[in-house]
């Protein structure tokens, strides 16, 4: 049976990294973008990683220009405004699409494994977030009006759990 661990993701420079290196841990994955009304969730999602990640949670960011062009910068300029402006300093994988003819496989999976409102599969708008859990299946997904601190109750469940 596949699970995210089955993936790889690019990051910024070109480098691959496997998804498996996550493995035993809890992920919250989400597609972001800079210029979104919902871009101050970045301040919320670094808030959970700083209070959970020495308890096994990491988050991964994949920016993405798929939703009224609000992620239009490079890979250094996306890096250079999280840092500066949220002090973000969990995962960002490259730039990527969510969506169509080349969304990425990683989130192709992600949308099969979890539908969104009213059981649609794609990615509607910025701020998607997945949960994942330490055995690399996809427990849930919420739509982008969730603010990353209501997660919180949901990754302590699943951080008590073993891997």
């Amino acid at each position: 049976m596949m699970s995210v661990y089955d993936f790889s993701v690019k990051m910024p420079g070109g480098a691959s990294e496997a998804m498996a290196a996550h493995a035993g841990k809890v992920l919250l994955i989400v597609n972001t973008a800079s210029k979104c009304g919902f871009t101050p969730q970045y301040k919320g999602l670094e808030a959970l990683y700083r209070q959970y990640k020495d308890q096994g949670l990491e988050i991964l960011a994949f920016p993405c220009n798929q939703f009224g062009a609000q992620e239009p910068g490079n890979e250094e300029e996306i890096k250079n405004f999280c840092s500066l402006t949220y002090d973000v300093s969990f995962p960002l994988a490259s730039k990527i699409d969510v969506n169509g003819d080349n969304e990425d496989p990683l989130w192709h999976y992600l949308k099969q494994q979890q539908a969104g409102l009213l059981g649609s599969r794609g990615i509607k708008w910025n701020f998607t977030k997945f949960l994942v859990d330490r055995k690399g299946n996809v427990v849930a997904r919420h739509g982008p009006q969730v603010k990353p601190e209501a997660l919180a109750k949901d990754i302590e469940k699943l951080l008590a759990q073993p891997a």
